[in-house]
């Protein structure tokens, strides 16, 4: 990727990221304003553009406009029946999007907003396209706590429907490099604002007509913060057993998501040296059948095998940690050509249910307890 060479004394020019994909790099710009407004009438013409959020990289486009929001569709490979999260910047623009406003969501987005926290919430009819909603009667809504993204959406003039901006079932994005590898071929342009924070979605909730907060998606915001604001928080069943997914009505609910090329197993345990004795005799029959073989463990765990990729998550004790490298590892083991991984599984505390759920995906569910 081409970075932009700064230069006060000049007005500031969007490079190419390549031959195909305009990149605005606004990490240390003084022109961060002119470069988001250029961004922002892509939006507002239709286009498509990648910006930095505080979880991960989102690919937005208008979510009025139906043409904008198919080439999104068409750009990650994503299936029509699987929702997207609009992105807004300012509370007004919410009233336009919902047809109604409990108490306990408006609590909810008091505290919580701007942030990695997506609300399901009736959609007010014929004010997002269709395939936004995926023909559901609710919107998921959320507001970024980033000053690009805010900005950017400002900037168009648009409510940015924004998922994930990378191939569909790929590791989702968190540097503008990622979103290059991916799509820089089929989409407008990328704003660089630099590596992403959390490194996990939003958790997206839908609050229930008894006043229970169900989470459809873990993600940043964890099931002990929303404790706080209901008498009940729960986990909606399809998170356990994926057989119960009929109409995905959030963004992560059904496909294998944030997948590396390589086949992955997630290894649980009570016991480390059981673990790691397992992950290793794994290790070495994968090498006697040829595989490249890669591992994903926390420092806690001691795993040293000859011609294998060892990559850390950090520390069991600090799954916030985890969060952040989970998909910059899986991207490294696909640029490393692995074909065999081995993950450690976590404690479901904390943010380690949103580490957890993007393992399970990652590897289509095969969990191993040993």
């Amino acid at each position: 990727m081409n970075n932009q060479t700064e230069n006060s004394n000049d007005k500031p020019q969007a490079v190419q990221a390549n031959s195909l994909c305009t990149c605005w790099d606004v990490r240390h710009s003084e022109h961060i304003e002119q470069q988001l407004s250029e961004a922002g009438q892509i939006l507002a013409n239709g286009g498509i553009v990648a910006f930095p959020t505080e979880t991960v990289y989102g690919l937005g486009a208008d979510a009025r406009n139906t043409h904008a929001v198919a080439s999104v569709f068409t750009a990650k490979g994503r299936p029509s029946d699987n929702p997207l999260i609009v992105h807004i910047s300012h509370m007004d623009q919410l009233g336009s999007l919902v047809s109604e406003i409990r108490p306990l969501e408006q609590t909810l987005m008091d505290h919580f907003w701007p942030g990695p926290l997506t609300l399901v919430m009736p959609v007010r009819p014929d004010t997002v396209s269709p395939l936004v909603t995926a023909g559901l009667n609710t919107v998921a809504i959320r507001m970024p706590d980033h000053p690009i993204a805010l900005g950017l959406i400002s900037a168009s003039g648009c409510p940015l429907a924004a998922p994930s901006a990378n191939r569909s079932g790929r590791p989702s994005p968190t540097t503008a490099a990622h979103v290059i590898e991916d799509l820089s071929a089929v989409i407008d342009g990328v704003v660089d604002g630099g590596s992403a924070g959390i490194g996990v979605e939003s958790t997206v909730i839908q609050v229930q007509d008894d006043h229970t907060i169900m989470i459809l998606r873990p993600g940043g915001i964890t099931e002990e913060q929303l404790s706080s604001f209901a008498k009940q928080v729960i986990r909606d069943p399809a998170l356990q057993d994926s057989s119960l997914e009929l109409t995905p009505r959030s963004p992560g609910m059904k496909y294998t998501h944030y997948a590396p090329q390589g086949s992955m197993t997630i290894v649980m345990g009570e016991h480390d040296e059981v673990v790691n004795q397992y992950i290793q005799q794994q290790i070495v029959q994968a090498q006697a059948r040829g595989e490249k073989t890669g591992v994903l463990v926390f420092d806690e765990t001691n795993i040293s095998s000859a011609d294998t990729v060892v990559l850390s998550l950090g520390s069991r004790h600090s799954l916030a940690e985890a969060a952040n490298r989970l998909y910059a590892a899986l991207r490294i083991l696909d640029s490393e050509g692995v074909t065999f991984i081995m993950a450690q599984g976590c404690d479901q505390q904390g943010v380690g249910v949103a580490v957890m759920n993007r393992l399970s995906k990652a590897a289509g569910g095969q969990i191993i307890y040993v």
